[in-house]
Order: structure tokens, then sequence, then C-alpha cells
């Protein structure tokens, strides 16, 4: 590894944001469906075949990957997912500040594009992930919608913080409030398509 990139071919990083699966402080909202445990197992579950995804991305692009956690020591997370992986607590703050200190980290060590992915979208594959990052080829923001009306993917080519600033998150205005601040800014948008989030019980059933 090491030497034959740092010619500078891996300029393209992909983020993945998880928390470690301890139960009763992950996928909260699922408790009541699931249990503590049950709820830690579906996050457990849904970071590794992210992350299946993700490998399969990194064999055939080159892209480098970080995972950026919470609810864990590095330690921890390398015993649950191997210590071939790059790791990074996520920043203080709400979610908007997590990801815009993720990419101006990014940016700052040299990454010309960057998209950040969460795990709660099973239908998330390498393919899209590849598409994104295409993307920001001829874009400004990539972005792919979930249905509850937030977003699973977000990809930038530089730092853009006013996107996250000032949104409600957590709630179905996110996708919303996200685009109005880009149109406001003239922003050149790349959609992804429309994919469904599991977050809630009845995300469950409707699968």
């Amino acid at each position: 590894m090491g030497n034959e990139q740092a010619i500078g071919t891996t300029e393209e990083r992909l983020i993945v944001f998880t928390r470690y699966p301890e139960p009763g402080k992950t996928k909260t909202r699922m408790i009541p469906a699931l249990g503590a445990e049950g709820a830690a197992s579906l996050q457990r579950q849904l970071t590794e075949n992210t992350l299946l995804q993700v490998k399969e991305l990194a064999a055939s692009h080159p892209v480098s990957v970080e995972v950026h956690f919470t609810g864990a020591s590095e330690q921890l997370m390398q015993a649950w997912l191997g210590s071939d992986l790059v790791y990074q607590p996520q920043a203080e703050g709400d979610l908007g500040k997590r990801m815009a200190s993720a990419f101006a980290a990014s940016f700052a060590a040299g990454m010309t594009r960057v998209v950040i992915i969460g795990i709660d979208c099973p239908d998330l594959k390498s393919q899209l992930m590849e598409q994104a990052m295409e993307a920001l080829g001829q874009n400004d923001l990539v972005l792919g919608p979930a249905e509850d009306g937030g977003y699973y993917l977000i990809g930038l080519q530089r730092t853009i913080k006013e996107l996250f600033v000032g949104i409600s998150w957590g709630t179905s205005q996110v996708r919303q409030q996200t685009l109005e601040i880009a149109h406001q800014l003239d922003l050149a948008i790349a959609f992804l398509p429309l994919l469904k989030d599991l977050d809630r019980p009845e995300d469950l059933s409707e699968r």
C-alpha cells in the first residue's frame, strides 16, 4: 500500500457514519419493535452490509475509505469491523456539525471528491457510490434522497458549510431545507435514486 497511491491517485474519499451497536444506545427508535438487543443487532447488520458494498467499491475504484464512529473506542471498532479500516471519532455537535467537520478534514487532506453515507439504507450498493463519485466531476453537490425526507448520501467537491446549518436534523424536512440552501448558493446538483431508510419500526414492515 501507500507508495503507489502517493502520486495523488486516491483523491476520492468515502466516509461511513455509524455508531457502535451498544444495546439501548443505538437505533433507539427501533427499540419498541425489536427490543434493545434487536435494535443493536440491526445496527450491526446494517453497518456490516454497508461496509461490504464499500469494500466492493474500493476493490475496483481508487478510493480512500474512513469509518467515522461514535459510541465506542477505536479499539472496540477495530475488534468489531477489523483493523484494515481507517477509523475517526465523529466530531462534537449535531449531525450537521459532524458532517461539515468530516468534509473539511478530508478536503484539508487533499481530497477533491468526498462522499458521506450512513448505514440505514440496505439498497445502497457500490454502483451507486461510484455513480456519486463520478457525478462530482460535473456537480457541486450530489444527494441520495431517502423516502423519509432526508438523504442517505451526500457528496461535495469542496467544503460548503452553509449546507449543514439551520437544518432540522432527524425530521422529514432535511432534504428540502438542504436543497433550498443549495439553490440559494446556485449549486449544480446531481441526484441518485430515491431509496428507503430503515429508521423506524414501520420501515421494517414495509420491506
